[in-house]
């Protein structure tokens, strides 16, 4: 399997296959417009269950932007070093072996990626029920005796296929997307920050921080539940699962490294940039969700959309409108996002011999229509089978047990591969990616004491690739 390892001329080397047409700002767009879905719209009420104060809701959210911007940093290393598409399959590939960059592949398009896109899909399906209706997640558009499905669910999967369709015919059409529905979801989150922020009210305000440390379990009928010192970080890492998820996908533009323009420059910086703003916006957004509602009104929130009982509350009965409007926007253009980048990393897979023959292939406009396909079918699947809650669950644990290893890796190639030259050095290194990895472990453990249930599926998800692995290599060699 050594065949597989990319050489120091390789690594650097020009990839002819992709255009490299997208600047800094379109890398940096990719890496905001990935990240903000429709996380930061619902998940603060399940981290207030969690925590019930809003000091700690608000702390969650630092601490989740601190590890995100610091893997980011971390990463940017890596994206030098490998400025070739695949991202971080072919970091893990080349730090550890074959088989570890499988099982990130396979897991990233069993579980990862595919069913984010779902969730994104389904939330986006979600909000435009409010606007219309008649697809509401709550009707039942097929029965199938076994399984009822939604007009949400198959609004979902119609997304998924308009956007898998755009960016086969190129990554420009995709980009025109990307750029236009990211900086329209900044500006607009920016908006609701900003309003929410002049019209807070005072007696909301002190209510919410007057014990704004007091960390205790908080239910939606308003009872409370004092935690123990030990069950008290079990609950922490428990919210974390929904900043982590909402926070996730920032290494997108690492899987279309092959068409950044210099990307040794142009990939750090994007994936700094793209993380700073949007830990900025989730961190404001969640203060100023604590200046308009009261603690109680964001743990208890219909269906968890605290950001539309926050826009009532700041723009009367419109409100709701507005919040639909912009959360339309901002999954739209994280899925854009989402389904462009995936797809390097089932090509790359495929130029390995381990995924799909046809995968490895580009179309006339230089972008692998066959692998967009494919996502498009799993993501679709996906949406048929959960709801948003069940898929966040088992994608959180799987994404940072490779995000450790992925950046304890860093210190592996600065032994094993000094060979390879290094435009960027990983910021803070080695007391950042340190701080990281110990973070993570953290996180990854509590999460096996005191929440089992979010851990065990996407372990199982995992471990199922091994086998698929080993097959996968046989049948390399036999058609060999």
């Amino acid at each position: 399997m050594a065949d597989q390892t990319i050489t120091a001329t390789e690594a650097t080397g020009e990839d002819k296959n992709f255009k490299r047409s997208l600047g800094l700002l379109d890398a940096t767009m990719i890496v905001a417009g990935s990240m903000i879905g429709s996380g930061i719209f619902i998940v603060g009420a399940d981290i207030t269950r969690n925590v019930g104060s809003a000091g700690w809701l608000v702390a969650v959210w630092l601490i989740t932007g601190f590890m995100t911007i610091t893997a980011a940093l971390s990463y940017g290393e890596l994206s030098a070093m490998f400025p070739k598409a695949g991202g971080q399959y072919v970091y893990l590939k080349e730090a550890y072996n074959p088989l570890i960059g499988f099982l990130y592949g396979w897991s990233f398009f069993a579980v990862i990626q595919t069913a984010t896109i779902a969730a994104v899909g389904v939330a986006f399906a979600k909000f435009t029920a409010y606007l219309i209706p008649s697809l509401s997640e709550d009707l039942v558009a097929i029965d199938l005796g076994f399984r009822q499905i939604s007009p949400a669910q198959l609004l979902s999967i119609v997304v998924i296929i308009l956007l898998t369709w755009i960016n086969t015919k190129g990554v420009k059409n995709g980009k025109l997307i990307q750029t236009t529905f990211t900086l329209t979801k900044l500006v607009s989150l920016f908006g609701l920050i900003a309003f929410g922020l002049i019209l807070a009210k005072g007696d909301v305000w002190t209510a919410n921080w007057t014990n704004a440390w007091d960390l205790q379990g908080l239910a939606r009928d308003g009872s409370t539940t004092e935690y123990i010192t030990t069950a008290a970080l079990g609950a922490i890492a428990a919210a974390m699962v929904g900043s982590i998820f909402s926070s996730d996908a920032w290494n997108n533009v690492t899987f279309i490294a092959g068409e950044i323009k210099n990307p040794a420059r142009n990939i750090g910086l994007s994936l700094f940039l793209g993380t700073l703003i949007v830990t900025i916006i989730y961190v404001t957004a969640n203060i100023m969700y604590t200046a308009v509602l009261p603690l109680q009104e964001i743990a208890s929130a219909d269906k968890d959309r605290v950001a539309v009982a926050a826009s009532n509350a700041i723009f009367g009965n419109v409100g709701t409108i507005v919040i639909a409007l912009m959360i339309m926007i901002s999954t739209f253009g994280c899925n854009n996002g989402l389904i462009l980048a995936g797809a390097r990393v089932y090509y790359t897979m495929a130029k390995d011999g381990l995924f799909f023959k046809q995968a490895g292939n580009l179309n006339k406009s230089a972008v692998p229509e066959r692998a967009l396909w494919v996502q498009a079918i799993a993501a679709s699947l996906w949406s048929l089978s959960g709801n948003y809650g069940q898929l966040l669950d088992m994608i959180s644990f799987v994404v940072v047990m490779f995000y450790m290893l992925t950046i304890a890796g860093i210190f592996i190639l600065r032994k094993t591969r000094p060979d390879i030259e290094r435009p960027y050095k990983a910021f803070g290194y080695p007391v950042l990616p340190i701080i990281y990895i110990l973070m993570g472990l953290a996180f990854c453990i509590l999460l096996i004491i005191y929440k089992p249930e979010y851990t065990w599926p996407g372990l199982i998800i995992v471990l199922a690739g091994i086998p698929i692995y080993f097959l996968a290599v046989a049948n390399k060699k036999r058609v060999a």
